[in-house]
């Protein structure tokens, strides 16, 4: 079965979207430390703007290995995987929000691409199946 070039599969561009815009917001919330050392700090904040980015950059891998993959299970498990990966993401926003970061209008625009996000997503599910 020949691939599709995942650069046209609108979940993947999502994806990698939402992967830029973690960046930018977990650069921001941690004053622009070093992102690669982020897991590191003792603050709460850069903890969770570690963990938004982590799930963040999981999502276009999860979808590269469903779209590749030929076992229905292998698919069903990526699926899985990126419905957990953005209730966490949700999660840390709201948990971000009552550690009392300020500038709540980042993870208003972060909880809008994930929104956006889901909406391509559960069309793509749908023609995986």
């Amino acid at each position: 079965m020949p691939y599709r070039n995942l650069s046209t599969v609108p979940v993947y561009k999502k994806a990698l979207a939402l992967c830029h815009t973690s960046r930018e917001i977990a650069s921001y919330f941690s004053y622009n430390k070093d992102l690669l050392h982020l897991y590191k700090s003792s603050s709460l904040t850069d903890i969770m703007a570690n963990s938004i980015l982590t799930d963040a950059i999981l999502l276009p891998i999860q979808i590269e290995q469903a779209e590749r993959s030929d076992c229905k299970h292998a698919k069903l498990k990526s699926i899985r995987f990126i419905n957990i990966i953005t209730r966490n993401i949700l999660s840390y926003c709201n948990g971000l929000e009552h550690h009392g970061v300020k500038e709540k209008e980042y993870l208003t625009l972060l909880r809008t691409d994930i929104r956006s996000f889901r909406k391509t997503y559960k069309n793509w599910r749908k023609s995986l199946r």
